[in-house]
């Protein structure tokens, strides 16, 4: 978690495919720790051939039965459908925007929004802009989109910066 929070965690992330593993992840994450999914990180990547979002909207049934076979993430039929319907959905807003990251930075002109919260108690878990951006997702048939999901989405994406001001990493990213 250090490590993570130390080199990753904020940082403005442009990648589409990087952007594409957050959002997985972050729907994996529902209802468990951070901690547990990034410690299966390195098996999230390997079961979903690096989070190539191109390879993953064409899972079938046999990957499906796969990944629920796989210890080394998370098995619920709900989110791995999830993963593969997400994708498919990653995949129409690059064609529709160029890039999902050009659909997803709209939202913040770009720019990172740079909090400055005191404590860890003063970070919201969602924000009016989270459920805007989550209602967008929904409505083009995204899943596991909620708030608070996009909320850690942006958190981890660097597209806010909760970092609080004591920290170190609030002004370097």
């Amino acid at each position: 978690m250090i490590e993570y929070h130390d080199t990753e965690w904020g940082v403005p992330l442009h990648d589409d495919r990087k952007l594409f593993e957050f959002l997985i992840l972050e729907g994996m994450q529902a209802g468990l720790s951070w901690n547990t999914i990034l410690n299966k990180r390195e098996n999230f990547r390997e079961a979903f051939v690096n989070f190539d979002p191109v390879k993953v909207a064409r899972f079938g049934q046999r990957d499906v039965a796969r990944l629920l076979k796989d210890a080394g993430i998370i098995r619920n039929r709900l989110k791995i459908a999830a993963a593969i319907n997400n994708a498919q959905r990653f995949l129409e807003v690059q064609k529709e925007f160029g890039s999902f990251d050009a659909s997803i930075w709209r939202f913040v002109d770009g720019r990172p929004i740079k909090n400055a919260c005191k404590t860890l108690k003063e970070i919201p878990a969602r924000t009016p802009l989270s459920d805007a951006i989550s209602k967008d997702l929904i409505r083009r048939g995204f899943k596991f989109a909620g708030s608070t999901i996009v909320y850690a989405h942006m958190q981890a994406t660097g597209m806010v910066n909760d970092h609080t001001i004591d920290c170190f990493r609030h002004d370097e990213v």
